[in-house]
């Protein structure tokens, strides 16, 4: 109880040492801030624009036919709205293309039933149903893998161990508790570090050891146990196995064109894993068949939807919102990341609608290729904004484009469906008043909370990693990570129909009030 009334103490005077003696010199326009809340209130289009996106033009895998479809759809919307100057703008990336045309898995013979299971992306296909005995791969160390050498030819292999599953005692979803929103408000800015230890790099090459010796001994295809349970299925992309020595910007994704993906993957729900596994160590035969046909397109360019509400006296500065339009296949791309599109979406429409004539041009950005490693939004930044010339340079080794020199702040949304409850600062302290003073008409709203934290994995990395002054808010997690995060269940109804009102709420205002203040948004040091 003591150290917990210190750390508000000390959160209460940071607030009014740092943040509210500013707030009066931080115009806040709340007149218009008015009008966006009324619209709304009164006419919010996010869940149908949620619905079109997901139900009708999802899943949409980078590179694929359904990543081109909605972007198609994107652009019919933002058309309509009269934001101007959309395009498709490439981030010079070429994959190819990947989707589910007919997909089944049954386990045969003595207990007959259909497996809950979906074939990682850029997984090939098969001509006709095959059929064939299942076989657990226990491979403990690297001597292991003699004893199944010449078995596993025209089998089924089960890759991993039997997975974990416990009971649910505490709720699946919740909201940022107060206490953990003040421990960041009051954490050290900066990121984790990780430091990879000798007992992974041996794991790291005893796995890539195995997935050489399966491929070589031609198994029909590879089943792996899915973390969660309650029949979700975690499932993303195709392995290619590679030396763990090879640096990771130096290794071959499913999705590249020379990439040779050549056994069916399959991601299997926990319980089902569980139960097959558990008939082949009672000794019992277990066969399966498998149903699995793909349709590969041509490599192409990997491209993002790029559009914006033109400024009037300070139009060559830009405002940029945004959020990834890419998503995995096993759902339709709801929480990660439909929410975050469609509030972004709403945010331009919002403004459009109330004709709003902002000082500064706010681009919206809806990225492609983010869950293979932030290629549309790093495109975007190097070919417009600017790059680092020496990566391991200090800052002042960065080239700027004309537009990068005037460049003002990206906003990113990329964390579910949950509403917002403030933002991480990435370090900036620069910003602290400048938020204070706009999250003061959001307080009732449950959003006020600025931390000096970092934070990664996300499209605004790509702005920050050139200096530039790009944040992503920090939201309730509802169930994002332990539910609809990359799993079939990312569907429509994962996603919070109040908190979408909100984010789409807080993203337009932000926006504004960044397109019209009075001074550059400050960089960090």
């Amino acid at each position: 109880m003591f150290t917990r009334n210190i750390l508000i103490i000390s959160f209460t005077l940071s607030l009014i040492t740092s943040g509210f003696a500013q707030i009066t010199s931080e115009n806040v326009d709340t007149a218009t801030l008015a009008k966006i809340r009324s619209e709304v209130k009164q006419n919010s289009k996010v869940m149908s624009l949620l619905r079109d996106l997901t139900d009708i033009n999802g899943p949409r895998l980078t590179f694929s036919k359904g990543y081109a479809k909605s972007a198609d759809w994107v652009k019919t919307q933002l058309n309509e709205w009269g934001i101007q100057n959309v395009k498709f703008e490439s981030f010079e990336q070429i994959g190819k293309g990947w989707s589910i045309k007919k997909y089944s898995l049954m386990a045969i013979g003595g207990s007959n039933f259909p497996v809950i299971s979906y074939p990682k992306a850029w997984s090939p296909g098969i001509a006709k149903p095959i059929t064939g005995e299942l076989i657990y791969l226990d491979i403990k160390s690297e001597a292991d893998l003699l004893r199944y050498k010449g078995k596993l030819k025209n089998k089924f292999v089960l890759l991993n161990d039997e997975r974990e599953i416990d009971p649910h005692f505490e709720p699946e979803a919740t909201r940022v508790a107060d206490s953990t929103l003040l421990k960041y408000a009051n954490t050290t800015p900066g990121e984790l570090g990780n430091r990879r230890s000798q007992d992974a790099t041996q794991a790291a090459q005893l796995n890539y050891k195995k997935w050489q010796f399966i491929l070589d001994e031609g198994v029909l295809a590879i089943l792996e146990g899915s973390r969660g349970d309650g029949g979700t299925v975690f499932v993303m992309g195709s392995t290619v196995p590679q030396a763990p020595d090879i640096p990771w910007d130096k290794r071959m994704a499913a999705w590249h064109p020379d990439a040779k993906v050549t056994i069916p993957q399959i991601m299997v729900a926990g319980e089902h894993y569980n139960r097959l596994l558990r008939l082949v160590q009672d000794s019992k035969e277990v066969k399966l068949e498998l149903t699995l046909e793909v349709e590969f397109t041509p490599p192409v360019n990997g491209f993002n939807v790029i559009a914006e509400i033109p400024g009037t006296d300070l139009k060559e500065e830009i405002v940029m919102i945004g959020g990834h339009l890419d998503s995995w296949h096993g759902g339709t791309g709801s929480t990660d990341n439909g929410a975050g599109v469609v509030t972004c979406l709403e945010a331009v429409r919002i403004m459009s609608k109330l004709g709003l004539k902002p000082r500064r041009t706010i681009k919206i950005g809806l990225w492609g290729g983010e869950e293979q490693g932030l290629l549309g939004s790093r495109g975007f930044v190097k070919n417009n904004l600017g790059e680092r010339l020496d990566k391991t340079a200090p800052w002042d080794s960065i080239r700027y484009s004309p537009e990068g020199e005037k460049f003002q702040v990206y906003f990113n949304m990329d964390n579910g469906s949950g509403k917002f409850r403030g933002i991480n600062m990435e370090g900036n302290e620069d910003t602290r008043s400048i938020f204070r003073a706009w999250f003061k008409p959001f307080e009732k709203d449950g959003a006020s909370t600025l931390s000096p934290r970092s934070t990664g994995s996300t499209d605004h990395v790509a702005f920050n990693s050139v200096g530039l002054p790009g944040f992503q808010f920090i939201q309730d997690p509802i169930h994002y990570f332990q539910r609809t995060w990359h799993s079939n269940m990312d569907v429509y109804d994962q996603a919070l129909e109040a908190d979408l009102k909100q984010t789409s709420l807080i993203m337009a205002s932000f926006a504004w009030m960044a397109a019209n203040r009075e001074g550059s948004f400050p960089r960090k040091k």
